[in-house]
């Protein structure tokens, strides 16, 4: 006889709890926030450990702390909730139309990548909103000044943000004119850039030289380069290549006309680092404005297919 399994799964909101006491580490708090008892939450925590079949916290008289399986779980089952969250609020968002002013702050990049080329389309459909971008290298504090949501590359985000993924990864390469690599050669492996001039990126925010990765032996590797040129713009970035002044790593999408038109011409392409994918991300999951979640749904609509 065939198994059902759907019985034998925890409630979700099991999971919630979990993932609240994680943050808490207080049963006592953690059930204050759910208007329940800390014995009704201890209880919750019990059953999840018994299904999945070990210890998700180490317990003490004075604390709580997740364990290495509850770490996992966590890292796992949070996204997941995020998600699930943003269902129930597009649901309900359905019965209102999207109003007002959204304030959405993001990097120059991003919003050229997936924002610009569609801002005609998303004007139309949504006559009632007006669009706010700001766009900042910098990582602004979205909550103190005010922006509905920001927009950053994924590995960037901070761990306290709700985040949804706009894209399905952003492929990246290094590029050069046809002048310089005739004059300078094309390197055949990342190693062979140290004889090379590579343009360098520096964050506006922290300062810090973007570093450059490779594809090597299966394993996502920083690569240590210099050149006689560093920019904190993308768009002199490009316009130095085109030029012959060096090499650059880009995201491909970015240059779609210098590369059509030959201005920019890939290398290394073998060694090329897995896509990167650009997040929207806002601070919290509760009462999201209609606004916003037109906005999301909106942007992932090439992602995940028109509605």
């Amino acid at each position: 006889m065939k198994k059902n399994f759907t019985m034998e799964r925890e409630p979700i909101p099991a999971y919630s709890t979990f993932v609240l006491l994680a943050g808490l580490g207080s049963f006592t708090r953690t059930g204050d926030q759910l208007g329940i008892s800390a014995s009704a939450v201890s209880q919750q925590i019990r059953r999840l450990e018994a299904q999945v079949g070990t210890r998700l916290f180490n317990r003490t008289s004075r604390q709580i702390a997740l364990t290495e399986a509850g770490q996992q779980l966590l890292a796992e089952v949070t996204p997941a909730l995020d998600m699930l969250d943003l269902a129930l609020q597009r649901v309900r968002a359905q019965q209102q139309g999207p109003s007002g002013l959204l304030r959405i702050n993001t990097s120059r990049l991003a919003a050229g990548l997936l924002i610009e080329p569609r801002i005609d389309e998303f004007l139309a459909r949504y006559p009632d909103l007006k669009l706010e971008l700001f766009t900042d290298d910098t990582f602004a504090d979205i909550v103190r000044e005010g922006f509905d949501a920001g927009i950053r590359l994924g590995p960037y985000l901070a761990n306290d943000m709700v985040s949804v993924p706009l894209d399905d990864g952003q492929p990246v390469g290094v590029v050069a004119s046809p002048a310089y690599l005739k004059r300078m050669g094309t390197p055949q492996t990342p190693r062979d850039l140290v004889d090379h001039d590579c343009i360098r990126y520096r964050f506006a925010g922290s300062k810090r030289l973007e570093s450059w990765h490779f594809q090597i032996d299966g394993q996502t590797t920083e690569v240590d380069v210099s050149g006689r040129l560093i920019f904190s713009d993308d768009r002199y970035i490009t316009r130095a290549a085109c030029k012959g002044y060096g090499l650059v790593q880009r995201f491909l999408r970015s240059i779609p006309g210098e590369l059509e038109r030959g201005e920019l011409v890939p290398v290394l392409q073998r060694y090329a680092p897995p896509p990167v994918t650009f997040h929207l991300y806002f601070a919290a999951r509760q009462h999201m404005p209609p606004k916003l979640r037109a906005f999301i749904d909106f942007l992932r609509e090439p992602l995940i297919g028109a509605p």
